[in-house]
């Protein structure tokens, strides 16, 4: 299915939007978050069996711990691979269109586990089933992910494009901190069964919900191949991706970082960085369009940076906390931040290819942490992982200073220093 309605704008430019006319504030907070809402479900169907999967492999299905991060793993390796499929069909038929296709792949998902639980006496068939669901739900993940930005953009315009992204995330990291605990209690009381049919029901909810919600207009025009948008926002993506190395380090490690200087309570210090993390991007989304991406990115690398290195210095709890809270404040707003400069980019019919483009590096940046941190770990121990995220930080502010200064030699606008 396709969206009806269409604009013409084959000649358009990068720097041309499409004009939407005035709508009242409250109007646009109410299409940006019941938009971004679709992006909340699609989360909670990734996040509720996040933490019941890898016990299932291991324990009920008997195999090792390596093939239980398989099962995990396989859902990232699909939203990588399906992100130009995701955008393009943003771009092509709609990006209403797309979250429908993601939200139906997401309740598929569910129903592949329902179906696996069925079968843990077969460990081996339960385990394809299981794979092949996690298949489904990362490219379900892409699509969404994707289509619900592009369709909040088309909703209120260009010009907020910062706020949009800014509350995808919100729906993103909130719904996975919700879920993660939901599936457990799902899966203690009910079992593996309750958890898939939990997220076959959400997830056609929000399909039957989606599709009663109005689809924004398809940009007619030229759509750029995938290769040359994604150079477009090579340098952008690199620039998330350094920044993304910090989280990464923090998700996999913190933990065990604590536990090397025998402190309690490591969850805290992810308390702190998801509380920051979501308090500035409900509080401080507006400064990138009132000063824009390129120099909000600057100073969020750097408040990353001094909370890293808080904790590879830290000699207390108190001091780890404070650089978790600083790092998911520095690192709240870099994807919408870059994000804007990237879509900015490209033609408003190439939006959505532009932040599938853009959103691969932080796939592959959230990909390879593990390993490298793994292998720093190993040959350094936990300090370091915090002092390599740090310099990667530092490595972004420089890359964004470049991009700033470039840009505004583009424009014609005087350089400051």
């Amino acid at each position: 299915m396709s969206e009806e309605v269409r604009l013409d704008r084959a000649s358009q430019s990068p720097s041309e939007t499409v004009v939407i006319a005035a709508i009242p504030e409250t109007a646009v907070t109410f299409h940006i978050v019941s938009t971004a809402f679709f992006t909340f479900i699609c989360y909670l169907a990734i996040g509720i069996p996040l933490a019941v999967l890898p016990g299932y492999v291991h324990t009920d299905l008997g195999y090792s711990s390596v093939l239980a991060g398989l099962a995990i793993s396989m859902q990232y390796l699909a939203t990588l691979l399906s992100r130009p499929l995701a955008g393009r069909m943003a771009d092509s038929v709609g990006p209403k269109t797309a979250v429908l296709r993601g939200l139906i792949g997401c309740s598929l998902s569910g129903a592949f586990l329902l179906i696996a639980a069925f079968f843990t006496h077969i460990p081996a068939l339960s385990l394809a089933i299981l794979l092949i669901g996690r298949l489904v739900l990362g490219c379900g993940e892409s699509m969404v992910g994707t289509g619900a930005i592009t369709w909040g953009i088309g909703r209120v315009g260009a010009q907020h494009t910062a706020r949009m992204i800014s509350w995808n995330g919100i729906a993103t990291y909130g719904a996975l901190a919700i879920g993660a605990p939901l599936g457990v209690v799902i899966a203690h009381t009910w079992g593996l069964a309750a958890v898939g049919a939990t997220v076959t029901v959400l997830s056609l909810g929000g399909f039957f919900l989606a599709r009663i919600k109005a689809a924004t207009a398809v940009v007619r025009g030229e759509h750029l191949p995938f290769q040359h948008v994604l150079r477009k926002v090579f340098p952008h993506g690199m620039g998330l991706a350094l920044g993304s190395i910090g989280f990464g380090s923090i998700a996999t490690f913190i933990t065990l970082f604590y536990a090397s200087h025998q402190w309690p309570n490591a969850a805290f210090a992810l308390t702190m960085f998801g509380t920051f993390f979501v308090g500035a991007r409900l509080l401080f989304a507006h400064t990138i369009s009132r000063f824009g991406g390129f120099r909000v990115a600057i100073i969020c690398f750097s408040v990353e940076a001094l909370g890293l290195l808080l904790l590879w210095q830290a000699g207390s709890p108190t001091l780890a906390l404070v650089g978790a809270a600083l790092t998911g404040f520095g690192f709240a707003l870099i994807f919408p931040a870059l994000g804007v400069e990237a879509v900015n980019l490209v033609p408003a019919n190439n939006r959505g290819s532009a932040l599938g483009a853009y959103s691969v590096f932080l796939d592959l940046a959230l990909g390879v942490t593990g390993p490298l941190a793994g292998l720093i770990v190993s040959e350094f121990g936990y300090p370091e992982v915090f002092l390599f995220a740090a310099v990667a930080s530092l490595a972004a502010v420089a890359l964004t200073v470049n991009m700033y200064r470039s840009s505004q030699r583009t424009s014609g606008t005087p350089v400051a220093g």
